[in-house]
Parts: structure tokens; C-alpha cells; sequence
């Protein structure tokens, strides 16, 4: 999931570079939205190896 947000980061940095101003937006909105999932489903799981011992 990570990758995918890195992936979709780079998008955004080279739409709007190339002017892409609505592509590199949505991209962009993506790549935090997977994101802070990667963030919440990696603190989970530390969570809940914590308490499995």
C-alpha cells in the first residue's frame, strides 16, 4: 500500500510539473488517502502484536 501512495505521489509531482494541475490534485489526494491508511493499518498491527505477546 505504501508503493502504491509513492506511486501515485510521483504522479502528482509530474503532472504538475508538465502543468496538470486537476490530474496532479486527484493524484495527490489519493496518494494521502492511502497513506494515512498504510499509517493506520501499520499502527494496528503493531497494536496488536503488542498484546498477542
Amino acid at each position: 500500500m505504501l508503493g502504491w501512495a509513492i506511486t501515485f505521489l510521483i504522479v502528482a509531482l509530474v503532472a504538475a510539473v508538465l502543468g496538470f494541475s486537476g490530474i496532479a490534485g486527484a493524484s495527490a489526494g489519493i496518494a494521502q488517502i492511502l497513506f494515512v491508511i498504510f499509517l493506520a493499518l501499520f499502527v494496528l498491527s503493531i497494536v496488536v502484536r503488542l498484546f498477542k505477546g
